[in-house]
């Protein structure tokens, strides 16, 4: 599966009129505003994508923050963005590609192919001076068939009992155990490596090169033909761990409930502290 493309390659395929359809997946935690920032400006033809309502569903807490959409409700979904089979597909934000990513792990687990994240998201459209639209934009029902089991998954006792390397997307200080501000356990899954997202961009939120991620997560322990698999607080910012490591030669299972859905499972044991020097709880 593809994972991304630049501003400017963007910009040459619309002007060209190669048909493209756009997602503006403009959210963040603590910002329920991101309706309110897509009609204030978004790269003209995007259409607007709710991370809580299409993106996710909604359960028991044990289920996590996020868990993912059910089939028949994405398949909806994904033709009213006006997806038909075939189409590429770009995907932005405004945060990294952080929530991005979740939609575009998504339409590849549903099977979708030539999906793409925006390198450095609008920012990157922005810096280019290259136009944008005002309102609120709908597109044409699609035809495209979803159909999930395209990317693995694993549950928790997929990672209570994962045998390759388990990593934790969120921030370190999260991943210690010495803040935990939405989940109701503080630490890590045991055995599970530090790998904070932030690390995969360069400062200008456009991902590091190829080579330069492949030499990071080769530094946690994953090599070629290794088993791999990701969480993160409530499984958005994992997918954009496997994006990374996906434009670096490897593949990840993700953990959709992350821990979000692990913290609040009674009897799942908990670590704190760093890489290799870790307090179990």
């Amino acid at each position: 599966m593809s994972v991304l493309m630049n501003a400017a390659t963007l910009n040459e395929r619309l002007k060209a009129g190669m048909r493209t359809v756009l997602l503006d997946v403009r959210w963040a935690l603590g910002d329920p505003h991101g309706r309110e920032h897509y009609v204030a400006a978004h790269i003209p033809g995007a259409v607007y994508v709710d991370m809580d309502s299409e993106l996710a569903s909604h359960g028991a807490p044990q289920d996590g923050r996020h868990p993912l959409p059910a089939e028949a409700d994405f398949a909806q979904t994904v033709r009213r963005w006006g997806i038909n089979t075939g189409d590429t597909v770009v995907i932005y934000d405004d945060a990294g590609s952080a929530a991005a990513a979740r939609a575009w792990w998504l339409l590849g687990y549903a099977g979708l192919a030539n999906i793409y994240l925006l390198d450095g998201g609008l920012a990157a459209w922005r810096s280019a001076q290259l136009p944008l639209a005002h309102g609120a934009e709908t597109a044409l029902a699609g035809d495209a068939v979803v159909q999930f089991g395209a990317k693995q998954t694993i549950d928790g006792d997929g990672a209570a009992g994962w045998e390759g390397i388990l990593l934790d997307s969120r921030a370190g200080e999260r991943y210690r155990g010495e803040v935990e501000p939405m989940d109701p356990r503080a630490g890590h899954i045991p055995g599970a490596v530090s790998a904070p997202t932030t690390e995969n961009l360069a400062a200008d939120k456009t991902f590091l090169p190829a080579d330069q991620l492949r030499a990071r997560f080769a530094g946690l322990g994953v090599a070629d033909g290794a088993a791999v698999a990701v969480y993160c607080g409530s499984g958005v910012t994992a997918a954009h761990q496997i994006a990374a490591l996906e434009i670096a030669g490897f593949t990840a299972a993700l953990y959709p409930g992350s821990w979000s859905a692990w913290s609040n499972q009674a009897g799942r044991p908990v670590e704190t502290g760093h890489n290799g020097d870790r307090v179990e709880t």
